[in-house]
Formats: C-alpha cells, structure tokens, sequence
C-alpha cells in the first residue's frame, strides 16, 4: 500500500472519531446548563461500516465530508422524510414541516444512532408502527414540538434517551414503556398528563432512568413508584399541593429536585433528608416555613412564597464539625421577611456564600427591600468583582427573567 494512501486511511479514521458530539439540552429549551454529559452505552456501539469517499447522501441533505457519518437536513422546510443511506448514524430533520413518519426512508438505516425530528408537526397515527423498533441502533431520538397525542411505541430496546416534550400526549398506555432497559432520560414536559398516567406504573420498571422531566403538566399529586436510580426529578409548573411523608425514602440517589410553581403549603420536615441531593427549587409556591437542610445540598431557592421567618434552627437542629453542611447559596427573595436570616445560619452553614433576600412581599401596596439585599462572605477580590457584576445583571432581571430560569429540565433536569 503506498505511503499516500495509508495517509488517506488515517486521516478518514481521524474524521470518524470526531465526529461524536454531546448533544446539548439548552440548545432545545434554552434552560440552565446543568445537564448531566452523555455517554453512548457501550453495549449498544456499533462499529462503522467502510465505504470509500465520497459517501451517500440525500439531495436534500447535506452532509459533511468533516462528519461523514451524519446527514443534516434541518430547517429545509421538507414535508417529506428523504431515504437515509445505510452508512448514517446521525439524522438531523429538526425544523421542517414533515407530518409523517413511514418505514420506507429508514429501510436501509441499519446502524443509525441518533434522529432528530423535532419542531415539526407529525401526529401519532401518521408514524409507521414500529418503525422506530426496527432501529436496533438507536440510542437517541428527538420527537419534542410536535402534535403527539399519544406516546411513540414501540420503541427499540437500544434507547437510552427520549424527548418528548412540547406535544400533546395525555396518556401513557402500562406497556409504553415496556422493554426499554437502557432508558436514562426521559423528558415529557409540557404535555397534557395528569395523575390517571400513574394507574398502571408506567415508569416502575425502569431501573436505569436517571433524569425524568413531567414539568408543565396537569399533575396534582407526586408521581408514585419512581425508579429508585433517578438522579434528577423535575416536576415544576403542576399543580401538586402535598409531599408524602417519606416520600423519598424510594429515591436516595436524588441529586436535584425542581419543583418550582406548585401550589405547596406544608412540607414535613425531613421530607428533603437526602444524602445526594445537591440541588432544591420549591420557589413560586405557598410555603410559609423552612424545612430541614441535608448536609449534602448546596443550592436552596425558596424565592415567592409566604415565609416571614426563617427558622434557623429548624434548618439545622444541631451542629456537627465533623459533618459541615456543604449549604453555599440560599434564594429568599419575594417572600415576607422583615429582617434578614439569624446570624447562626453561619454556625450552622459555615461554606454558605450568598444569601439573595432581594424585595419582599411585606404588607403593604409596595414591595420593600431588606437592608442587605444581598448577602456574601468569604470571596476573594476576583470573586467579589465577578459577584458585584452579576448583581448588576440581577437587578436589572425581570420576573419573565426568573420564570425563565426555572424552565429547565435538566436535565438534565432544564
């Protein structure tokens, strides 16, 4: 072989190994950037097929001599799926104004691993049945902003992550979710789901979901029967008014918890005693008093609710220098507070950094701000100069700001 063409072969390779990005959650929900990173399981990786230059692609298409594996037909204003040559592992039709899913285009999709069909305007019985099983392959596929009325089953055993939101799907049948081993994310945001979807368990068996996104539903209790290995719950913008004592004792490896905008009143104290949890949003409830704190968590937002005292010692019982609470962010704004939280929050948090009191909900026709609207300690000179500009930023946020930063599904949970 000579020197010119074992140059071209080790440079193909290098190009195919390039090619594999993490697919990013905000780029779809314009959320916070707190989504776990994404990896291909490696029981489902399928080796590429060979083929020389140039490679196959639709002429509707583009694909990229750069990532020859990926074929990019977004935001052409299709109506139609084109035919996917057998050597794609990634399919891009986001943004399009395809209506249907048939088998025919997918015949020869033996190995692709990822498909994004999002923002488009495809129904549940316009989808083949079974289309999507027949992908042994596929790991990823994209169906949220669309018209599904109904969940996409059957789906293939290879996936792992599933995106679902923006539709209109108000049920989910006992066996939707059968046969999904490798499931780790599953986002349902913004659907029409109340609590009859919970009748059959349809997440019981799930024992490597991760991340669950039922944010913006019509859910009014907690979801039951959550698979013990989530990681991250979001459940924000429901109209769920009650924890469940003990609630959580299913879910120890919880790492972050939204729950903003419900309507919760009363939490039993140690609901939150988790030894994982890193992350709590309950702002934009009813809540008038504080909880007990794990020594695990580091971010509380507890910003519009009812709360006129913070109770430090309710937060913290006792102290333990041995086992510091790891507490460093508190959000207490658009609350009832007419004086800032106990000086022995610091013996009780000692890493504690920033405390947001912003304006209050006081009595009266006008909003008041405590003396110190924000509170920090502990930073250095670059910190203090970095915490001084974002609180310019912050002032100059509008409550559609706030609302925005809770939409998130990081992914995860946003």
């Amino acid at each position: 072989m000579g020197i010119l063409s074992y140059q071209l072969i080790l440079l193909w390779a290098a190009l195919v190994s390039c090619q594999y990005e993490d697919y990013d959650f905000e780029d779809e929900y314009g959320g916070e950037p707190e989504q776990l990173p994404y990896y291909f399981n490696p029981n489902t990786q399928v080796e590429a097929p060979r083929f020389p230059f140039p490679v196959e692609c639709a002429k509707e298409c583009f694909c990229p001599p750069a990532f020859p594996l990926s074929m990019y037909c977004d935001h052409r204003k299709l109506k139609t799926i084109p035919n996917i040559p057998s050597h794609v592992q990634q399919l891009y039709l986001q943004n399009n104004n395809i209506e249907a899913v048939p088998a025919g285009p997918f015949t020869n999709a033996t190995f692709v691993r990822e498909i994004n069909l999002s923002y488009n305007n495809i129904k549940f019985h316009m989808i083949d049945h079974g289309v999507f099983a027949k992908l042994s392959n596929l790991v990823q596929l994209h169906l949220q902003h669309n018209e599904l009325e109904e969940f996409p089953s059957p789906l293939p055993s290879s996936l792992e992550r599933l995106l679902l939101g923006f539709n209109k799907i108000s049920r989910l049948p006992g066996n939707a979710l059968e046969g999904l081993p490798n499931m780790t994310m599953l986002d349902l945001c913004n659907n029409l789901l109340d609590d009859s979807v919970f009748k059959e368990k349809p997440f019981s068996n799930m024992n490597n979901l991760m991340q669950l996104n039922l944010g913006n539903n019509k859910l009014q209790t907690m979801p039951p029967d959550l698979p013990p290995s989530l990681q991250h719950l979001s459940l924000e913008n429901n109209s769920i008014s009650h924890i469940p004592e003990n609630y959580f004792n299913r879910l120890p490896q919880i790492i972050a918890l939204r729950m903003s905008h419900n309507n919760l009143q009363n939490i039993p104290h140690d609901t939150f005693n988790l030894p994982n949890l890193l992350e709590l949003h309950l702002g934009h409830n009813k809540l008038k008093q504080v909880f007990y704190i794990p020594r695990s968590l580091q971010h509380l937002y507890i910003e519009d609710n009812e709360i006129e005292n913070i109770n430090v010692t309710v937060m913290c019982p006792a102290l333990d220098p041995l086992h510091i609470k790891q507490l460093t962010y508190i959000r207490v704004d658009q609350n009832k507070l007419t004086s800032p939280i106990s000086s022995y929050a610091f013996f009780c948090f000692p890493l504690i950094r920033t405390i947001y009191y912003g304006e209050q909900n006081v009595s009266g026709s006008r909003p008041s701000q405590l003396r110190t609207p924000v509170f920090r300690r502990f930073l250095t000179a670059e910190e203090l100069q970095e915490a001084e500009d974002n609180q310019e930023t912050l002032n100059q946020e509008t409550e559609e700001d706030h609302e925005a930063e809770d939409s998130y599904f990081h992914p995860y949970y946003h």
